[in-house]
């Protein structure tokens, strides 16, 4: 994800040239008459994508809608470096620019302003509430308009080892039904007044020896998972942990994917479609009591900023040796692997990610990719056809041969856990599109890791308003 971030800021510079060049060729085009042959329709639709994980699926649904319609579809696999200016050279030299291509939601603005981006057809009625939640459906709204059909997405989660929870649930039944043994025997010795009374009173009233059923395993089980990140460290301070467990709750704090939702409720880029520079509140008490939690956080359970990563954070989750963390998506197909091979001996479960405190909300981050038309294409209407196919046909497929979640409600899954991930991202704020903004999120990563290391959260909190308001001053 943060890579994902440095590389919107390095394409950021050239976002006023490449819609320059847009503008200019859509007038050169507009002169050109049907002899010139570019507006004669192509025999291919070219789709672009930039993640060679969809490469199977994409061959395969092309070669199922040639077999359908006879509409040949060329899916082209290409770097994801400057990819909008990529497509904006391919239309500029006339070579096979794409019709259509999949794009991350934070992009629509720079692709509609760029003229590489229009409006959708949706004939068939996908993009609504009927087949996708709110966030998907603000992930792909700029300004009022649906800019792409939403796809697949990627956000935060809270993983937990349920195999710990199941131990600690009926260690826990146990410990309480021996407290309630000896406050009722203690009773029945206090209320006797002889000791044959008190052996009658025993012998009738003797405690039944009923199984812990997995039913109230489960329940218990439930009440112990932490809904707050006050209750984790109220969770932590009392567990009685394996001799194998490092840490009770570890996450990549040097990541901004991982760290957002401790701001998420209480800040807004954006407003509701992230497409609103207008809408900037940053700098507010809710958000500074949110940091001084997460400042807090440190002291108890003493991560590196400079040396945690993501990978090291699974890996250990994987061992056993963390019983809560925050992850990704990917995390989901990961632990599959594991448990296939044998590399990970426990089960696990994943839950809505903690509130901040019972008095501040969280919310995740989310990432939303998306089919999106080329406004330039000649092609607009094919290319809208077979944009409605892939999102119509996606099913659990999807999921099995790219590893992504389809951001689609409503299909059936084999692995309960993706239920959980898109609930998840039903609850999520989507990635704002505002170029204005866009170092906002590096910024932000700086500002997490300084409140992490110790500094005022106050003071911090404060710049980094004033640095986006004035980056928004400028750019405006």
């Amino acid at each position: 994800m943060t890579k994902r971030i440095y590389s919107a800021l390095l394409v950021i510079v050239m976002t006023v040239l490449v819609a320059v060049n847009g503008y200019h060729h859509q007038d050169a085009m507009s002169v050109l008459t049907d002899d010139d042959g570019l507006f004669q329709k192509k025999d291919n639709l070219e789709i672009w994508y930039t993640d060679e994980a969809l490469g199977d699926y994409l061959a395969r649904a092309a070669l199922s809608y040639y077999q359908e319609t006879g509409v040949r579809v060329v899916p082209t696999y290409v770097s994801g470096v400057q990819y909008l200016e990529q497509i904006n050279q391919a239309e500029i030299d006339g070579t096979n620019a794409p019709d259509l291509y999949i794009v991350t939601n934070d992009m629509l603005e720079k692709a509609y302003l760029s003229g590489l981006a229009v409006p959708i057809e949706d004939e068939e009625g996908l993009v609504n509430e009927q087949h996708f939640s709110k966030a998907a459906l603000s992930a792909v709204t700029y300004q009022n308009k649906l800019l792409g059909y939403p796809l697949y997405f990627e956000t935060s989660l809270f993983l937990y080892n349920e195999t710990y929870l199941h131990d600690m649930a009926v260690a826990t039944i146990e410990a309480e039904r021996n407290a309630a043994e000896g406050e009722a025997a203690q009773e029945i010795i206090d209320s006797a007044e002889s000791v044959e009374e008190l052996d009658m009173t025993v012998s009738a009233d003797a405690v039944s020896d009923e199984p812990i059923s997995e039913e109230m395993i489960l329940d218990k089980e439930l009440e112990l998972v932490p809904v707050s990140m006050d209750r984790i460290l109220t969770f932590a301070e009392s567990y009685d942990a394996p001799e194998n467990v490092e840490a009770v709750f570890k996450w990549d704090v040097s990541d901004i994917f991982y760290n957002y939702f401790i701001v998420g409720d209480t800040i807004n880029i954006g407003g509701k479609n992230g497409d609103d520079f207008n809408q900037i509140d940053i700098y507010n008490q809710p958000t500074i009591d949110c940091l001084l939690k997460y400042q807090e956080l440190n002291q108890f359970f003493s991560i590196d900023s400079a040396s945690v990563s993501y990978e090291e954070v699974l890996q250990d989750f994987i061992d056993g040796k963390i019983v809560f963390t925050v992850a990704t998506t990917d995390a989901i197909n990961r632990l599959k692997q594991a448990k296939e091979k044998g590399e990970f001996q426990y089960d696990y479960a994943i839950t809505s990610i903690p509130q901040v405190s019972d008095e501040l909300n969280s919310r995740s981050l989310s990432v939303t990719d998306a089919l999106v038309i080329n406004g330039y294409s000649a092609s607009t209407d094919a290319a809208n056809r077979f944009a409605s196919y892939l999102i119509s046909g996606q099913g659990e497929d999807f999921y099995t041969l790219t590893d992504k979640i389809p951001a689609k409600t409503d299909i059936q899954y084999e692995n309960t856990a993706i239920y959980a991930a898109l609930d998840e991202y039903a609850m999520s704020i989507p990635m704002p599109k505002m170029m204005r903004t866009s170092s906002f999120w590096a910024q932000l990563e700086i500002a997490f890791t300084k409140v992490w290391d110790g500094e005022d959260v106050d003071a911090t909190l404060l710049n980094l308003d004033q640095t986006v308001r004035e980056q928004i001053a400028k750019t405006e």
